[in-house]
Order: C-alpha cells, then structure tokens, then sequence
C-alpha cells in the first residue's frame, strides 16, 4: 500500500511538473542600466490603471508556456501608447498570454518612452536601442528558454509598432567584436506582426524584398493608423515579401487583444494572427535547443 501511494504521488508530481508555468520574471536589457544612462536605472517605474511610465531601466518580462505545449518559438510583445506610457496590461501582460496558449514563450518589452514629459530620450536612437538589444538578449540565451534563436518574431501595437519598424527593415547585424557577447546577435525578427500601427520606422523608399514576413491588423475607421497600414501593406506587395492584413470595417483605436469589443470581428482578430503563425510554421513544435 505505501509503494502504491509513493508510485502515485511520484506520478502526480511529474505531471503537475510538466503542466506549471512559471510566474513572470523581469529582466533588464542591461546588467548595469542602459547605455549612457546607468545612474537612473534604479529610479522606479510608475504604474496605475493600465499603464506604466518612468521607464529608465528597460526590460523583459518573461512569460513561459506550459512545458508539454512550448513549440519553440519566440515572440517580443511591444505594448504601445504613444511614447508617452506603455499600456502593459492590455497589449503587455494578455498577448503574452495569449501566446503561451500557443505555445510560444513571449517577452514583453519595457522600453524608454521618447514623449514622455522631460524624457532624455529619442526615438531613433534609444527606444531603437531598446528594441535591438530585446532581440539580441532573447537570441543570446536561447538555450536557457529552450527556444530557436531562429524562431524569434515581434508584435507591436501602435506606437510599438513603430518600434518593431525600426528594427525589422534594416539587416540588424551584431558587431562580432563587441565586448558584451549580446550585442553580437543579430536584431532583426525573423517574422512580424503589428496592431494599427503609427507611421514610424516604415522606409520611405519601401521595404526589402527579404523584408520580415508580415501578419497587420487595423480597423477602416483608424484615421492616422489606417494609412500607415495600408502604405505598408502596399510596400510590401510592391517588394514581392510576404504579407497578410486584416482591416476591419469599424473598430476605432486601440481595441487590443479584442477581449472588450462588441465587434466579432475584433473579439477574434487574435484567432486569425493564431491561424498565420500555423499556416506559416510557427506553431510546429520543433527542437528547442540552442543550434
């Protein structure tokens, strides 16, 4: 009877094991604050409702999928909000978890906000900044959560839109001799998706041919955000890459992951970015070590 009821508590245990996900970790892009700026990372960030702001000490916050679903593939979320304050939450906290349903470990990011009152930062420089060294710091350790550093995309809504553009269209090279071994990976996604996106970090001339494949959504009824779709959409035709849009009829700003609109077309927009990343391979489980 006790081997019977050690065998079973062993059992349940390893099951238990394989179907926990791990509760969110925080992790700064760099050990000792970002460049230039080291002696504010220890300020703290501000929170309420659904944003934060006071970011000086950019970050990953790390969510896991349960171990018997992780397929091995990657995606940064960039939360928008104008660079003005990240909407964590919202277009933070349940994309990643909406991810993890499907097996991908997500990483939001917590980048510097250019427009915020009295911010030290700029948009080409610091917040493109933030958003190379996400990519390269998921590439640089891989191995440690079991993903292909050649499964790493991006999803940025609004203004982290803009910060997925600015990394996705260059060749995002490391620098082989750097001295820290992160900033040797390469920073561009190897896919993309982005929610009514703002007009910065498109390329004026168009986009490369072997630009990033392209998931966008936006709603007709947009203005400001609905033309920077459609010019994209345009560019990337006109380069033969791969693209696939949803515009929606009605829908306005900012409706997020869909939860809270009456719209089914909104409500479910995040089913049809789930039936791209199948269709495109992304949720095929594969070897999830460092190659």
């Amino acid at each position: 009877m006790i081997r019977r009821f050690v065998s079973c508590t062993l059992v349940c245990a390893t099951a238990l094991i394989a179907t926990a996900q791990a509760a969110p970790e925080q992790i700064p892009l760099w050990p000792n604050g970002a460049p230039g700026f080291e002696s504010r990372r220890n300020e703290p960030e501000e929170a309420q409702d659904y944003w934060v702001r006071n970011i000086h000490n950019p970050s990953l916050t790390v969510f896991v999928p349960l171990v018997d679903k992780a397929n091995g593939t990657a995606v940064i979320v960039v939360p928008g909000g104008g660079h003005r304050e990240l909407v964590f939450d919202a277009e933070g906290r349940d994309a990643a978890k909406f991810l993890n349903r499907l097996g991908i470990t997500a990483f939001v990011l917590k980048y510097r906000l250019a427009r915020e009152q009295d911010s030290p930062y700029q948009l080409a420089t610091h917040v493109r900044q933030d958003a190379y060294r996400a990519m390269r710091l998921v590439r640089s350790r891989a191995g440690e959560w079991r993903v292909d550093p050649n499964r790493v995309g991006m999803l940025g809504f609004s203004a982290g839109g803009e910060v997925v553009a600015m990394v996705a269209y260059g060749p995002g090279y490391g620098d082989p001799q750097a001295a820290d071994p992160i900033d040797r990976e390469n920073g561009r996604p190897n896919f993309q998706m982005i929610v009514y996106p703002g007009p910065l970090g498109i390329p004026s001339e168009g986009v490369p041919t072997d630009a990033p494949p392209l998931f966008i959504v936006c709603a007709n009824d947009d203005h400001g955000h609905v033309e920077p779709t459609v010019d994209l959409i345009n560019k990337y035709r006109a380069a033969g890459a791969p693209v696939e849009a949803h515009l929606f009829a009605r829908g306005g700003h900012a409706f997020n992951m869909g939860q809270r609109s009456k719209l089914a077309t909104l409500h479910h927009w995040p089913d049809r970015m789930a039936d791209w990343l199948k269709d495109n391979g992304w949720l095929d489980r594969q070897d999830r070590s460092r190659k």
